[in-house]
């Protein structure tokens, strides 16, 4: 991924604690995290997510940026990496020893009035002991390893968060484009119909055209109208869609770059299909987690296994006790424990038969997942074509369209066309602005989507996107 992966805001200094607070390192196993400015003590690696000025247009990259440092979903994966990175490292704090102290004080209060008139002591013991587990078949291993490969899982998962979010930026991003395009369409094809209905009521009073000609003219201008409204509250609810993905309230006040487009790039659908399905069953990281996870299920079995066998441990122990009725002692000793289990009510039995179904549990989504990988490079794909082909034909669409409303309207306003030849003409234009946009829109998020179904949406395939580079915004001293 070219994206450092964020983190919260408010747990920057929490972060910097959990780093200095690894003593068997497990952090180093983590995938990286971007700190958003908090203060001035916070250390910030990567990107710096406090940069973004919400009050200027804002850019692609600028969205993405947002997205990922504020979407929700994105700190929820990373805080569930580090709860898998603590798991592993208790399960190397098993390869140590175990060390406890107990100290205890005692008062001894003897009634003057008991039978034995004895007086009142105190006794102060302590007993240190420590453990070390020599061998047990392997258990500690498998539950390492078990731990190691759920924390690549978790790391794998937040890729695939990352890369879901990014995804979810970039057409939330497109969607409200078209719909800036479409509300633009619909203005115009208003202006259109309003050009033509003063034009039929200009004839109807010169008394050289119908009644239904102005009628239909009225209707025409009255459903652009209606168009139009329906475009301006379509994109207020995009606008808040927008919002919400880059973690903000939906009624943040959002604006966007003007959009531009770009020439497509018809190389990418050349691509050899089989080679890019290929390519993501060794990119993907969802079915990199999901390989994690079944190696962990088989590591697991293995756990299972071992913990119904002995264990063997070097124990030494010192137990001290003193007090005031003149009793001292001071005792040391060491030895080798064999705990051998006999009977568990064949618990041990059934947490195997467990595990071993697990895995195999484990096996069948990662097999199900390879087959859904492949579908989704396909369709991907195949909506990428399609997105292309589209373009041309839109492109055609609409010059031939607008030079087709622009004719009937002459002819109309110069008496020899007729009303209904020119309201299907501006119908047609409209509707081909319409397919037009759709077309673009389509383009951008089919490259984002099959990016995303390989496993390589990253801030380089952002970047080659209409506004995919950030925005520099010049201020004034």
């Amino acid at each position: 991924m070219g994206f450092l992966i964020p983190g919260l805001d408010s747990i920057a200094a929490e972060s910097i604690w959990y780093n200095n607070n690894d003593p068997l390192s497990t952090q180093l196993e983590m995938p990286p995290a971007v700190l958003a400015v908090v203060g001035e003590d916070t250390v910030i690696t990567g990107m710096v997510c406090a940069d973004i000025d919400y009050q200027s247009p804002l850019s692609l990259a600028d969205v993405t940026e947002a997205a990922l440092c504020h979407n929700p979903q994105t700190r929820e994966s990373y805080a569930n990496a580090k709860v898998q990175a603590a798991q592993l490292g208790i399960a190397k704090s098993a390869y140590l020893p175990k060390v406890s102290d107990n100290v205890g004080v005692n008062a001894n209060m003897v009634s003057p009035k008991s039978a034995t008139r004895g007086r009142s002591y105190y006794n102060l013991s302590n007993n240190l002991a420590a453990s070390y587990l020599l061998y047990d078949f392997g258990n500690r291993d498998a539950t390492l390893e078990n731990a190691r490969q759920l924390l690549q899982a978790a790391s794998a998962t937040q890729d695939a968060t990352v890369q879901n979010v990014l995804l979810s930026a970039i057409k939330a991003y497109y969607l409200v484009q078209t719909d800036i395009a479409s509300l633009g369409a619909a203005k115009e094809s208003e202006a259109f119909n309003l050009e033509s209905f003063n034009a039929a009521d200009a004839k109807y009073k010169a008394g050289i055209a119908t009644p239904a000609d102005k009628l239909q003219a009225q209707t025409a201008y009255a459903q652009a109208t209606l168009s139009r409204i329906t475009a301006e509250g379509v994109l207020k609810t995009d606008y808040g869609i927008l919002a919400n993905v880059m973690g903000l309230n939906a009624n943040a006040p959002l604006k966007l770059v003007t959009s531009k487009s770009i020439p497509a790039n018809t190389s990418e659908i050349e691509n050899d299909i089989n080679q890019l399905i290929e390519n993501a069953h060794t990119r993907r990281p969802d079915l990199l987690a999901s390989e994690a996870q079944f190696n962990a299920a088989r590591a697991n079995i293995e756990a299972s296994r071992a913990a119904a066998k002995p264990t063997i441990s070097l124990g030494v122990s010192n137990s001290f006790n003193d007090g005031s009725d003149l009793r001292h002692s001071n005792a040391s000793t060491l030895g080798v424990t064999v705990s051998i289990p006999i009977f568990e009510g064949y618990a041990p039995t059934y947490r195997i038969r467990s595990a071993e179904a697990n895995a195999e549990a484990k096996e069948a989504q990662l097999d199900r997942l390879r087959l859904q990988i492949s579908l989704d490079v396909w369709t991907a794909f195949q909506g990428l074509r399609t997105a292309h082909e589209t373009i041309k034909s839109a492109d055609v669409l609409v010059a031939s369209a607008k030079e087709s409303a622009r004719v009937a309207l002459g002819r109309y306003k110069a008496g020899v066309g007729n009303i209904i030849d020119t309201l299907n003409a501006q119908s047609a234009l409209a509707s081909a602005n319409q397919q037009k946009i759709k077309a673009d829109l389509s383009l951008n998020i089919a490259r984002a989507t099959l990016a995303q179904s390989i496993g390589i949406l990253d801030d380089v395939m952002i970047q080659s996107l209409p506004d995919g580079k950030k925005v520099i915004h010049e201020t004034t001293p």
